[in-house]
């Protein structure tokens, strides 16, 4: 049995969210654009699931646009921001602040608008992995169109001051974006408490199924879109909808806003037993990468000094989980999340992330730290 430790990576669909789209693949598989009785029935399940992702933000079902994941709503955000800003004409604020620790699907999007006259701003983070509020202060005395960030981290699962964020970004008049990927669903997320003008959801972090997604627009923000043709999705984003897998995301998001009472408080639980059970074991040969206190409840990223967190995890097939490190031809290469919070080379060499779930047991978290413990003793007294 292979124990699964990487929920940030992707989630099972739960079943309910199966139970909802099935019956969508078959029976209900109007086009929700048509005006007879099968497209009514599909419009009343697309209007049932954007209020139900509207409630678990705390956002109107009008400020919900369905994507087809999160790196296209967060794309959507930001080149929709630069275009529309570009369209206006006029002095347009032609700057986009990220930090030093975003997903691929920001850094990426904030660089492919370099090609169109944008400059991008990077701030740093401190040894936890925290965002320096200063930093972005001093940044922000360039006029700015938006900030971008994630409201925790996918490897460390350290979280980000974003209402503090928001609030001095707001104040030099620019817009936020905050990538909610890893933290909807695991910890409280509220548009409003944040600051968010924009708000990213992926779909298969939340126990929907991948290829669905979503991205909160605060009313009045004005988007132009990167997907041309009909007036869908209030003419923000073409295409016929994907009915089923919409009302999977709806499911997911109910379940998320129903269960997180009882479920983070679990996950931190069993977090905190992973961690004190491999220090146990290990002590010093194992130390924890980003903020101990201000993480996902679910999230564990830790070094285990004198190996390879890759070479580890493949001597290890009894545990599903990631890795930062990667080996090429005799070299290793870290997690550029490490290298910008100053972990040094050969501990960040050795970084594994667990990430837990809503099934993850006790057991399996004393079966995992066996395993590991041992491998990493045998991998010690090989180098010995």
């Amino acid at each position: 049995m292979v124990i699964y430790l990487d929920y940030n990576a992707t989630t099972p669909v739960a079943d309910e969210v199966v139970q909802a789209i099935v019956p969508l693949l078959s029976v209900g598989f109007g086009n929700p654009s048509s005006q007879h009785a099968y497209g009514a029935r599909a419009r009343a399940v697309v209007v049932e699931a954007r209020d139900e992702v509207a409630r678990l933000i705390g956002a109107t079902a009008a400020e919900v646009v369905f994507t087809s994941g999160g790196t296209e709503s967060t794309n959507y955000a930001l080149k929709g921001l630069a275009l529309a800003a570009t369209d206006a004409g006029g002095p347009a604020r032609r700057r986009i602040v990220v930090s030093a620790i975003e997903h691929p699907a920001t850094l990426e999007a904030a660089r492919a608008l370099e090609r169109f006259g944008f400059e991008v701003a990077t701030i740093g983070v401190d040894a936890g992995g925290t965002l320096d509020l200063e930093a972005l202060e001093r940044a922000l005395r360039t006029p700015t169109l938006v900030v971008s960030l994630m409201h925790a981290n996918n490897e460390t699962g350290t979280l980000q001051p974003i209402a503090e964020a928001g609030e001095i970004s707001h104040r030099h008049g620019a817009l936020m974006h905050v990538d909610a990927s890893q933290s909807l669903g695991k910890v409280s997320v509220d548009v409003d408490e944040l600051g968010a003008d924009l708000l990213t959801i992926a779909g298969h972090k939340l126990y929907a199924p991948k290829g669905i997604g979503a991205l909160y627009v605060r009313a009045g923000i004005v988007l132009h879109p990167l997907i041309h043709g009909a007036s869908q999705e209030g003419a923000r984003r073409a295409g016929t909808e994907n009915v089923p897998y919409i009302a999977g995301l709806g499911v997911a998001c109910r379940l998320a806003r129903e269960l997180l009472p009882s479920t983070a408080p679990r996950m931190a639980a069993l977090r905190d037993r992973l961690w004190s059970r491999l220090r146990d074991a290990l002590g010093e040969r194992v130390v924890m990468n980003g903020h101990p206190q201000r993480r996902l409840p679910n999230t564990l990223n830790v070094s285990f000094v004198g190996c390879i967190g890759a070479e580890l995890l493949a001597a290890v097939p009894q545990i599903a989980a990631s890795t930062g490190s990667a080996c090429h031809d005799g070299r290793v290469s870290i997690s550029p999340v490490l290298a910008a919070m100053g972990v040094h080379p050969d501990v960040a060499c050795g970084a594994v992330r667990f990430s837990l779930g809503r099934t993850t047991t006790e057991a399996d978290i004393d079966m995992a730290v066996e395993h590991i413990a041992a491998q990493v003793i045998r991998m010690g007294s090989g180098r010995a």
